[in-house]
């Protein structure tokens, strides 16, 4: 099961500043209730037992908010603080010290309405917020801003405001700690996906490897009849149309399957990458994509080649917006339009990002180690819609962490060709391929059916320390 967390659980501190009306903090209290249960997110916030009207303005008051905020550590995602009034900067930003949370923080200031700037009714949220991100950036406390600097806390704006930092709480809450399966070698013509633990364990990501002989010699263990490779057949059965592959084949894929999901649990891994070739041709005679393609499904994506940073890239990209992600090579030109190209891959995607997926074999990788021996590759057009890229990369060159991300189309333009295949637009397209070339990206690329560049740049910039270009 994907550790992506579906249910988001909120942190929220409502400012005050005893000069102001405080009346607004109750208020907002109420506003924030009815506003993050719609949304279905569940809160943590004082109530006005525990401090006056719930709010956070002296340093008692932030010690009460961050004693509960640390009594409930492990389910916080995020953190929302609001501002009815002016605030307590200082209030606030010592809260957040104290209670240890390592989040993201959105801030929202609450809008003065014209006719009512008199003393009994004026906000100043607007200055407030101000000296709150002073205070924030002094103590080294990053944060992210709603669209507008002040919003009606019950408006559409913050709403959709809100439902962007959910986005950007679950990818930072999914990658910390995230256990990538690296399953067999790296090809050894690929030298491409070449990639640094040691970086990786910076951002508190664990490579856990498996050698193909051990999966091997645990597929001869298992029976035909073995109940697990059933439930895993039909699994493929449902992914795709395999009307065309001949029933040993599936039974051996689905033994593949079962020892592959069986390490994934003991391992607590959350995404995979793969050496799809061509061991497995030669040993199993079958391909490993459909596999890959029903864990993708199960938002535990899995990249081929063994591509860790790949994986981990459809993995953040999953995170992002519970959408399946699939790996592709930036692989053709589109004619003469520079600002379309083709995305493929013999037969790895998603199903549901697919037009009439079918299971056929790899006709590529077939004409070394024989067709037959490459059953189980999908075969489908992606949907059109909008679309989402992103890469990470490890630079030991460097020493740092790198990707970028952007958004394009996945278009209907005709394509006659095999495998897992996109036409896809995206605006600039040379600059980016010229980027990609003179800071050393691989040539796989991840992407989804979404549109969640603003929230993997803010995610990881902000909030991972991963420098990621933003490609518009």
């Amino acid at each position: 099961m994907s550790r992506i967390p579906q249910q988001l659980t909120m942190a929220v501190i409502i400012g005050n500043r005893g000069f102001f009306p405080s009346y607004l903090v109750a208020e907002a209290r109420e506003q924030a209730s009815v506003l993050f249960a719609r949304l279905g997110i569940k809160t943590i916030m004082l109530d006005d037992t525990q401090t006056e009207l719930g709010g956070v303005e002296t340093r008692q008051d932030a010690k009460v908010c961050a004693e509960l905020f640390r009594a409930h550590r492990d389910d916080i995602h995020g953190v929302v603080v609001l501002l009815p009034n002016f605030g307590d900067e200082k209030a606030i930003a010592e809260t957040l010290r104290l209670s240890g949370l390592n989040v993201p923080v959105l801030v929202q200031a609450q809008e003065d309405n014209l006719d009512k700037m008199g003393l009994a009714t004026r906000r100043d949220s607007f200055c407030g917020k101000i000296s709150l991100c002073n205070n924030l950036r002094q103590y080294g406390i990053p944060f992210t801003l709603t669209t507008q600097h002040v919003c009606d806390l019950a408006g559409e704006v913050f709403a959709q405001d809100l439902k962007r930092f959910e986005q950007i709480c679950r990818v930072v809450s999914s990658m910390h700690g995230v256990r990538v399966g690296a399953i067999g070698a790296r090809p050894a013509g690929f030298n491409t996906v070449r990639y640094s633990e040691k970086l990786l364990e910076r951002l508190g990501i664990a490579v856990e490897t498996l050698d193909l002989s051990e999966v091997f010699t645990r597929i001869k263990c298992l029976r035909d009849d073995d109940i697990r490779v059933d439930e895993k057949r039909r699994l493929l059965l449902d992914n795709a149309d395999a009307s065309a592959i001949p029933a040993d084949k599936l039974v051996t894929m689905a033994k593949l399957f079962v020892v592959i999901s069986e390490w994934v649990i003991a391992n607590d891994i959350d995404t995979t990458a793969i050496q799809c070739w061509t061991s497995l041709q030669e040993n199993l005679g079958i391909n490993v994509c459909s596999i890959m393609s029903v864990m993708s499904g199960q938002l535990m994506p899995s990249a081929c080649e063994v591509d860790v940073m790949g994986a981990l890239s459809m993995y953040a990209l999953a995170s992002s917006n519970l959408s399946p992600a699939s790996i592709a090579d930036w692989n053709n030109n589109f004619g003469d339009d520079r600002d379309k190209c083709v995305l493929f891959h013999c037969g790895n995607f998603a199903s549901a990002s697919l037009e009439s997926p079918k299971m056929g074999t790899a006709d590529i990788i077939g004409t070394t180690v024989g067709k037959e021996n490459t059953c189980g590759a999908v075969h489908g057009r992606m949907k059109s819609g909008t679309l989402t890229y992103f890469r990470l990369s490890t630079d030991d060159l460097t020493g740092e962490i790198k990707a970028y991300v952007g958004e394009g189309q996945s278009v209907d333009d005709p394509l006659d060709t095999v495998g897992c295949r996109a036409v896809i637009q995206v605006p600039h397209l040379e600059n980016l391929l010229a980027w990609i070339c003179r800071n050393g990206f691989e040539h796989h690329v991840a992407m989804n059916h979404s549109a969640s560049a603003e929230v993997l740049h803010e995610a990881f910039t902000r909030y991972l320390g991963v420098d990621t270009l933003f490609h518009r």
